[in-house]
C-alpha cells in the first residue's frame, strides 16, 4: 500500500516538474496518469482497514463499474456514432465513434464465446486484445484528460500574437460555424490581450491562418479575415497568412511571420477545444512559443473527434507505442504456441 503511494508521489512531482518546464508535451499526461493510477491501487490495497461498511461498499462500485461501465460506454459511443453519420456524414473520421462501440461489443461476444467453450485459443486471443485494450485505454485516459487541464489553464497576457487556425470554407468562400468559433474565441482572446499594458506598449495582432485548397475560391486565410473585419475588427490588426494547407504548416508558416516582424515573439494559438492540446504538441515541435486554447465544439462532436485526436498523437510516438503493442501480441502467440 505504501509502496504504491510513494509511486503515486513520485509520478506527481514528475508531473509538477514536467509542467513547470513544458506544459505541451505527453509525457506530462502519462505521469499524472501513473500518479492517478498508484494513487488508486493504494487506496484500494488499504480498503481493509476502513470502517465497517465502506469496504463492501467501494467494491461494489468497483465492481459493477467494471461490469456495467464496458457495456454503457458502448452503447453510448454507438448511438453518438449513429448520430454523427446522420448529422456530418459517412467519412472515415465520422464512423471512429461508431466503429469504437461495436469493437467494444466485439470483444465482450469474443469473451462471452471464450468462456462458453472453454477454448484455449479463444481464450489467448481474448486475454491479448484485453491487455492491449488495457494499454491504449491507458494512453487514451491520459490524454483525455490532461487534455481537460490542458484547456483550463489561464491564457498568459504578454503575448504578441494570436493565431486563428483554418478549418476549410462552405462552398468554398464562407466560413463555416465551426471556424466561426474560432474567430470569435480569437477575437475575444485579442481583446484581453490589447486591454493588459504591455511593456513596450505594442499591440497584439492577430494571424489568420489557412491557405487555399483545390475546391476553394479563395485563402482561407482571407475569409476568415473578412468575417472579424465584417464584425467590427480593426482590419490594421490583422496578418494574413495565406500558405499552409496543414496545421504543421499553419504553425511553420505563422512562425515566420511572427518572426519576421518580432523576433522572439510569444502568441496564443487558437483552435476547437477538442484539437487543443494536439495543437499544443504541433507548436511545440514548430519550436512556438504558444499556448493553445479552444474554442466550443458541438457535444455530439466530441467522441468522434477526441479518438481522432488521440490516434494522431498515438501514432506520433509510434515506435514505441507500436513496439509495445507488438510485443503484447508476441507474448500472446508465445503463449498460445506453448500448450
Amino acid at each position: 500500500m505504501w509502496f504504491a503511494f510513494a509511486l503515486a508521489a513520485v509520478f506527481l512531482l514528475f508531473f509538477g516538474f514536467g509542467v513547470r518546464r513544458d506544459r505541451r508535451r505527453f509525457g506530462n499526461a502519462v505521469h499524472l496518469g501513473l500518479a492517478v493510477t498508484f494513487l488508486g491501487i493504494g487506496l484500494i490495497a488499504g480498503i481493509d482497514d476502513a470502517p465497517p461498511g465502506v469496504a463492501e461498499t467501494v467494491m461494489l462500485v468497483v465492481l459493477l463499474g467494471l461490469g456495467l461501465g464496458p457495456v454503457v460506454l458502448a452503447g453510448l459511443l454507438t448511438a453518438n456514432g449513429v448520430k454523427m453519420v446522420r448529422k456530418e456524414g459517412r467519412s472515415p473520421a465520422n464512423l471512429l465513434s461508431l466503429l469504437a462501440g461495436l469493437g467494444m461489443f466485439g470483444v465482450m461476444i469474443l469473451a462471452v464465446a471464450a468462456a462458453v467453450t472453454g477454448s484455449w485459443a479463444l481464450n489467448i486471443l481474448v486475454v491479448t486484445t484485453l491487455f492491449l485494450l488495457g494499454y491504449v485505454s491507458f494512453l487514451f485516459v491520459c490524454f483525455v484528460g490532461y487534455a481537460f487541464l490542458y484547456g483550463r489553464m489561464r491564457i498568459r497576457r504578454d503575448a504578441d500574437y494570436v493565431v486563428v487556425l483554418g478549418s476549410g470554407l462552405i462552398g468554398g468562400r464562407r466560413v463555416p460555424p465551426l471556424l466561426a468559433s474560432r474567430l470569435d474565441r480569437g477575437r475575444e482572446v485579442y481583446e484581453k490581450l490589447a486591454a493588459h499594458e504591455r511593456r513596450d506598449g505594442v499591440a497584439p495582432v492577430l494571424i489568420t491562418s489557412g491557405g487555399q485548397g483545390p475546391d476553394e475560391e479563395l485563402p482561407e486565410s482571407h475569409a476568415m479575415a473578412d468575417y472579424l473585419v465584417e464584425r467590427g475588427f480593426p482590419a490594421e490588426a490583422v496578418l494574413r497568412e495565406d500558405r499552409s494547407r496543414t496545421t504543421e504548416e499553419n504553425m511553420l508558416f505563422s512562425r515566420e511571420l511572427m518572426e519576421r516582424e518580432r523576433p522572439g515573439a510569444s502568441c496564443v494559438i487558437v483552435t476547437n477545444n477538442f484539437h487543443a492540446f494536439r495543437a499544443s504538441l504541433m507548436a511545440r515541435r514548430a519550436g512556438m512559443d504558444g499556448q493553445v486554447v479552444g474554442s466550443p465544439t458541438a457535444a455530439y462532436f466530441w467522441p468522434s473527434a477526441t479518438i481522432r485526436e488521440f490516434v494522431a498523437v498515438f501514432l506520433q510516438y509510434k515506435v514505441v507505442n507500436l513496439g509495445i503493442c507488438l510485443t503484447l501480441i508476441l507474448l500472446g502467440v508465445l503463449a498460445w504456441a506453448s500448450r
